[in-house]
C-alpha cells in the first residue's frame, strides 16, 4: 500500500498534504493532553511506531502474483487511541520512505492518509460501534472488524487516488503522465489483495488486545478509568503493556526475513519494467508514462530494507534484520528524546500554589501539577490543610 514516486501527480501529491497538515496537528494537540494524564505515553508511541513498522516488513503473497502487508494500525488505536495511533504509524512511514525507500516522499501525505488516518481512525470507530451493538464480547468483535474492515476501506482509498491518474492527468497524446492503471483495475487490485491481508489485520488486533485486556486492562485507552485499582497500578500496568510489545517486536524481527520469500512485489509498487510488463497483462498501451522518464527520484540509504553488499543469499537475511533493529533504535530513542524533553519542560515551567494557614498566616508551597495522578494528589494535599485548619478553630 506504499504508493512510490512519481505515480502521483504533484497536484494529488498536495492536495494529500494538505489534507493530512490538519489531521496531524490536531493529532498533536490531543497527544499532548494523553501526555499530561499518562507520561508514558511518549515512550508507548515509539514502541507502536517500531511494531508497525516491521508489522509493514511482513510481505506476504496474494493471488495475481503480487505481495501486500499488515499494518497494525487499528491495533495502535484502540490500545492508544487513533490520535496517537496516527502519529505513531506517520513515524514509521516517514523513516521508511526517507532511509529504506519504502513509498516515495512526495507521496507520504498519500500514504499517511491511507495508512496512518484512515487505518487508525476508522478501526476505532468501527471498535466503538460494535461495543455499542453488542453488550457482551463487542469489544472483541470490534477489535477483529476494526482490524480488517478498516485495511480494506484504506487498500479502497489507495486504489481510488491511483486510478485517478490515467483520467486526470494525460500528455498530448493522451497517454497518462503518472500511475497508468485506470479506476477498474486499480480499485479492485488494490481491495481484493487486501480482502485476504484483512484477515491478518484482525487477527493480529483480536489477538493482542484480548491479551492486554486480560492481564493489563489499564493500559488500555479509554478502559483505563474503569480498570485502575489498588491492585493494579498504572506503573504496573505500563510494565506489562511494555513487555509484551517488546516479546513481539523481538519474535518480529527474528521472523522478519519470512517477508523475503515473497515472490513478487506489491501492486503498484513497480519500476519502469515492471509496468511495462504488467501494461500488456492488462492490454493497455505499453506506453511508460513521462513521470517514470523524468520524474523526482531519490535513493535511500538502504533502499528495499537492504545494506549495500548485503543482497543477496542468506547474508541478505541479515541485513533485513539490521535494517529493523535499526528502525527500532532510531524510533525508540526519537520518542525518548521527546519525553526527555517535554519533561525537562514540564519541570521549568512548573509553578507553585500558594496555601495560607488562616491562624498563623504562615504560607505552604506546593508544584502545580497536571497529571491526573499528581492532581489527585494535590487536592489530598489542599484537603489536608483544610482539616488542620478546623481541627484548629475547634
Amino acid at each position: 500500500m506504499h504508493i512510490p514516486e512519481n505515480y502521483l501527480s504533484p497536484e494529488t501529491c498536495a492536495t494529500m498534504f494538505a489534507v493530512m497538515t490538519p489531521v496531524l496537528y490536531v493529532s498533536v494537540k490531543k497527544v499532548k493532553q494523553q501526555i499530561q494524564e499518562n507520561r508514558a505515553t511518549m515512550v508507548q508511541l515509539g514502541i507502536g511506531a517500531s511494531f508497525a513498522f516491521l508489522v509493514m516488513m511482513f510481505n506476504v503473497p496474494v493471488p495475481g502474483g503480487t505481495t501486500a502487508h499488515a499494518v497494525g494500525s487499528a491495533l495502535l488505536a484502540i490500545l492508544l487511541g487513533p490520535y496517537a495511533a496516527c502519529l505513531s504509524v506517520t513515524m514509521a512511514l516517514i523513516l521508511q520512505a526517507f532511509l529504506f525507500g519504502d513509498g516515495g516522499i512526495l507521496c507520504l501525505g498519500a500514504n499517511c492518509f491511507n495508512m496512518a488516518f484512515v487505518i487508525s481512525f476508522l478501526g476505532y470507530g468501527i471498535f466503538l460501534l460494535c461495543k455499542k451493538i453488542w453488550k457482551k464480547h463487542g469489544d472483541t468483535i470490534g477489535a477483529f472488524l476494526g482490524g480488517y474492515i478498516a485495511i480494506v476501506v484504506a487498500a479502497f482509498c489507495c486504489g481510488v487516488e491511483l486510478g485517478l491518474q490515467p483520467l486526470l492527468f494525460k500528455n498530448a497524446a493522451g497517454d497518462p503522465m503518472y500511475c497508468p492503471y485506470p479506476l477498474w483495475i486499480s480499485v479492485p487490485a488494490m481491495v481484493g489483495a487486501h480482502l485476504i491481508i484483512g484477515f491478518i489485520e484482525g487477527g493480529i488486533t483480536i489477538a493482542v488486545f484480548s491479551y492486554l485486556k486480560k492481564i493489563a486492562p489499564q493500559t488500555i485507552y479509554g478502559l483505563a478509568k474503569d480498570h485502575v485499582t489498588a491492585e493494579s497500578a498504572p506503573a504496573e500496568g505500563q510494565k506489562a503493556w511494555k513487555k509484551v510489545f517488546w516479546w513481539i517486536i523481538g519474535f518480529a524481527v527474528i521472523l522478519c526475513p519470512i517477508g523475503l520469500l515473497a515472490s513478487g512485489d506489491a501492486w503498484g509498487e513497480w519500476g519502469s519494467d515492471g509496468v511495462l510488463t504488467w501494461l500488456k497483462k492488462y492490454h493497455l498501451k505499453a506506453v511508460l508514462p513521462e513521470s517514470f522518464k523524468k520524474g523526482y527520484g531519490y535513493h535511500a540509504a538502504f533502499n528495499g530494507y537492504t545494506i549495500p553488499g548485503m543482497d543477496s543469499g542468506w547474508i541478505q537475511a541479515i541485513g533485513y534484520i539490521l535494517c529493523a533493529i535499526s528502525a527500532i533504535l532510531i524510533l525508540v530513542i526519537f520518542s525518548k528524546i521527546i519525553n526527555a524533553i517535554i519533561e525537562t519542560n514540564r519541570a521549568k515551567h512548573q509553578q507553585t500554589v500558594t496555601v495560607v494557614n488562616a491562624d498563623s498566616g504562615a504560607q505552604t508551597m506546593m508544584p502545580q501539577v497536571s497529571s491526573s495522578q499528581d492532581r489527585a494528589f494535590a487536592e489530598s494535599f489542599l484537603a489536608q490543610h483544610e482539616n488542620t485548619k478546623d481541627n484548629k478553630e475547634q
